[in-house]
């Protein structure tokens, strides 16, 4: 009882001790840069300069065109592996013989074991100029670093993560249920939209909340495919950046952590925090509200 008490407590005080972390340095933060500035600012510019005379002297910490990017490609992402995934997962666990099952399961997993170094690569090196090119064949300007080469990438590389964790839930769906929706008269796509869907919709929502966590928090891809260009935009075919790639940016190398341009790291490390979580407490009661239903 010592041991289970003791690495429980570890949990918990790991959990407070990242968010006091970023509490303490974002207060910091703010006694530099209003909140206001910092939450509802359009323009992105932590370069701090030397003398107060310089251009750009006081800098932008607008956190507004970050949050754009990030946004827009955890929802291009999200477009391909929500659909790709949840299909996928319906068909291996329905459909699918289990000959066809035990190879290509595995397979599609192999996917997740990639690093995303080699996804980046992929983006930029493959992605990127077909789109370019494509864009240039029907008369669209396409730019070299685009938001949608970046996600489109992203979303292949997060279809296991929700195909794995849906054929779970759907395979744990009890057979009476299944059987019992066959008995009185539906067919097989019916039984599944009105039967195995609903009842393993907790493990799809996990899926996919999975799959959002490692959208938003992916850095390498957006690095190699979307650029460091902080672009308040919704056009998916011109460059953007996210949160993450300007946390890695702002930490890289010798830094003074008593500047504003290292301490907007830990604020944005907080808002961050802040957004998944209401994203997460929204989704678990999405969840919760329509499983009451089938009760």
């Amino acid at each position: 009882m010592g041991v289970l008490i003791a690495c429980s407590t570890v949990a918990v005080l790991t959990t407070i001790g990242i968010v006091l972390s970023l509490v303490f340095e974002s207060l910091q933060f703010f006694r530099m840069v209003p909140v206001t500035d910092f939450l509802f600012g359009i323009h992105w510019s932590p370069q701090m300069a030397i003398r107060a005379d310089q251009v750009g002297a006081s800098g932008g910490f607008g956190a507004i065109p970050l949050l754009a990017g990030t946004f827009l490609i955890s929802a291009i992402a999200l477009t391909v592996s929500g659909p790709v995934g949840l299909y996928s997962a319906i068909y291996i666990a329905e459909y699918a013989s289990p000959r066809f099952r035990a190879v290509v399961k595995p397979l599609l997993e192999v996917l997740a074991g990639i690093p995303t170094v080699v996804y980046g690569f992929f983006a930029a090196l493959f992605v990127a100029p077909l789109l370019r090119a494509g864009g240039e064949s029907i008369g669209l300007a396409v730019s070299s670093e685009s938001a949608l080469a970046a996600g489109l990438v992203m979303g292949v590389m997060t279809i296991p993560f929700v195909s794995s964790i849906a054929d779970d839930a759907i395979t744990a769906v009890p057979n009476a249920l299944k059987e019992g929706a066959l008995g009185v008269g539906a067919t097989r796509s019916e039984m599944i939209r009105q039967v195995v869907l609903p009842a393993a919709l907790p493990g799809i929502a996990g899926g996919m909340l999975l799959a959002t966590s490692r959208v938003i928090g992916e850095t390498m891809i957006v690095v190699m495919a979307a650029g460091l260009t902080a672009n308040l935009t919704l056009n998916p075919l011109e460059a953007v950046t996210t949160v993450t790639v300007q946390i890695v940016t702002l930490l890289t190398g010798d830094q003074e952590f008593d500047s504003a341009k290292t301490l907007s790291a830990f604020a944005l490390g907080l808002l961050l925090f802040i957004v998944t979580l209401i994203l997460n407490v929204i989704a678990l009661r999405i969840v919760k509200t329509y499983r009451e239903q089938y009760e």
